[in-house]
């Protein structure tokens, strides 16, 4: 009784993604002032930032990062390419695999310019901001796939998508909690996508505190488990990680337009026992 409800609670949450549309949630949370490059109390910033320094304080390394839950998203390994050889993307929808092929085979029709993304990032690394189109060029050349996952099966990916020793670091933003009808099934997808990564390998962790939905799309209003840093941190430890860093964003006013109810966002930094 108990494994159905919990199966039909993934079941609905899968439907609910039915309607989700790349271009609209790209417009709402990855433009300003969201994305506001000018600010530096603008979230995408915030992110980017984190994300840099934890790609760049030396302990994160090997040769194959992944992206669980990539969304029609890409500014998560644009940090990370620099440091591992491969990057594998994954997203349980083909309309966001879509997206991210039409960017990484230079196709037109992107719902997004990532340009100031790469720009921006390259700024941290304390390169020109023109460098932008060779970091587009790297981020390319080591994207070696885009694959289906389904975080709440035991084994998310393929069989074959993987080395067997595992991947070497994961990153994942805003996936478990959006995908999750409850904090049990959270706290089980994070434990099943432990099971990716090799003992020692890092997870970075970015996700929302305080929301219970967002919109995938005009009318498209998806539940999210609403998180606070306690749970995150119990879930972690819960699935087998020990946690080096938890950071938090407040969203000011002006960041809250509408298109959620989050209240905070979390990184956290934690490593595989």
């Amino acid at each position: 009784m108990e494994r159905k409800q919990k199966e039909n609670g993934v079941a609905a949450m899968a439907v609910c993604y039915q309607g989700f549309d790349p271009a609209a949630y790209l417009q709402y949370n990855y433009t300003a002032p969201r994305a506001d490059f000018g600010r530096n109390d603008s979230i995408v910033p915030w992110k980017l930032a984190c994300l840099h320094r934890a790609f760049t304080e030396g302990d994160v390394s090997g040769e194959l990062l992944v992206d669980i839950g990539s969304g029609p998203t890409l500014y998560q390994v644009l940090s990370g390419c620099e440091v591992f050889k491969k990057v594998l993307l994954t997203d349980f929808l083909e309309v966001n695999r879509q997206e991210l092929r039409r960017w990484v085979q230079d196709e037109k029709g992107c719902n997004l310019d990532w340009t100031p993304y790469l720009q921006h990032v390259c700024k941290l690394e304390g390169r020109r901001p023109s460098a932008w189109t060779e970091k587009a060029a790297k981020l390319r050349e080591v994207i070696t796939d885009i694959v289906p996952i389904d975080v709440h099966r035991p084994h998310p990916l393929a069989p074959d998508a993987l080395p067997s020793a595992g991947a070497d670091c994961l990153v994942s933003c805003f996936c478990l909690e959006s995908v999750s009808p409850d904090l049990a099934a959270f706290t089980r997808a994070l434990g099943h996508i432990g099971g990716l990564l090799r003992p020692r390998g890092h997870l970075l962790l970015i996700g929302a505190l305080g929301e219970s939905y967002y919109f995938g799309g005009p009318g498209v209003k998806i539940p999210v488990v609403p998180l606070n840093e306690a749970q995150v941190c119990a879930s972690l430890k819960e699935s087998g990680f020990t946690l080096i860093r938890l950071e938090v964003y407040t969203l000011s006013q002006d960041m809250r337009v509408g298109v959620d109810d989050v209240t905070g966002v979390f990184f956290a930094k934690a490593r595989k026992d």
